[in-house]
């Protein structure tokens, strides 16, 4: 039975995409610093502090797909591989015993010998 398990690629484009945040915050500080420098409106010197908070926001984001690219129990809805390849976090999270099966659809527990699940009744 195949099941979703913990995989890198789409914590890697997050990453890249973070990435390409930060280089735009660090774009549109700069590019509005240098057009409301001598700006004689009251207050517009204000939009080059919006390239600060995309930049916080990109370097936050970074961090976070960045560990889950390379934590040992990151998680990925991408990546399915077989129950013998790899063993799977959220039976760890929720307790749940390496002989119990679940139905991968809605998640209710069955017998290893059925071959739909009784509750949503789609195959195993």
């Amino acid at each position: 039975m195949k099941s979703i398990k913990p995989g890198r690629g789409s914590s890697m484009q997050g990453f890249i995409g973070s990435i390409a945040t930060i280089l735009f915050g660090m774009f549109w500080t700069f590019m509005t610093f240098s057009i409301t420098k001598d700006s004689p409106i009251p207050g517009s010197q204000i939009f080059p502090f919006f390239g600060f908070v995309i930049i916080g926001i990109g370097i936050f984001q970074a961090v976070y797909h960045y560990k889950n690219a390379t934590g040992k129990d990151r998680m990925s809805i991408v990546d399915i591989v077989d129950e013998n390849e790899e063993k799977d976090p959220l039976n760890a999270r929720l307790r749940r015993n390496e002989g119990e099966k679940f139905c991968p659809y809605c998640g209710t527990m069955v017998q290893t010998s059925f071959q739909f699940c009784p509750s949503c009744g789609k195959s195993l």
